[in-house]
């Protein structure tokens, strides 16, 4: 059985170039495009990794990914933060607990192996 991704964006056309690439690599996708609707999905469908952007309508992503972390049932889910932002020379008043800060634009075939390290790593593979 392939891992299932959760892709968490309020960009419906990102969401849709990455539903496609990682399901070309084999993996089942499912979608959120915000906060709210992220933490019901990660709750009830257990995805085996979260790509999250910070800036979500309702809760935002940096809630999101500590929610998640901090909870003992799901922490183990690995959380890529893929966000616009410039983590290296921005200063970020919160602490994100995700797995790995990915700055758009990203390169593709660099993501996708980080994303298979991850979901190895973490031990949850479906």
């Amino acid at each position: 059985m392939s891992s299932t991704i959760l892709i968490v964006d309020d960009e419906i056309h990102l969401v849709k170039i990455l539903r496609f690439t990682l399901e070309h690599e084999g993996y089942n996708v499912i979608s959120a495009f915000d906060g709210l609707e992220a933490i019901d999905k990660i709750e009830s469908e257990r995805p085996d990794l979260v790509i999250l952007d910070l800036m979500l309508p309702g809760i935002d992503g940096y809630k999101v990914c500590n929610r998640i972390k901090e909870n003992e049932e799901l922490k183990k889910i690995p959380i890529i933060i893929l966000s616009a932002r410039d983590f290296e020379n921005e200063n970020i008043e919160e602490t994100i607990l995700a797995d790995l800060l990915v700055q758009k634009p990203f390169n593709t075939e660099n993501f996708l192996i980080a994303i298979d390290i991850l979901i190895k790593a973490s031990g949850i593979e479906s």
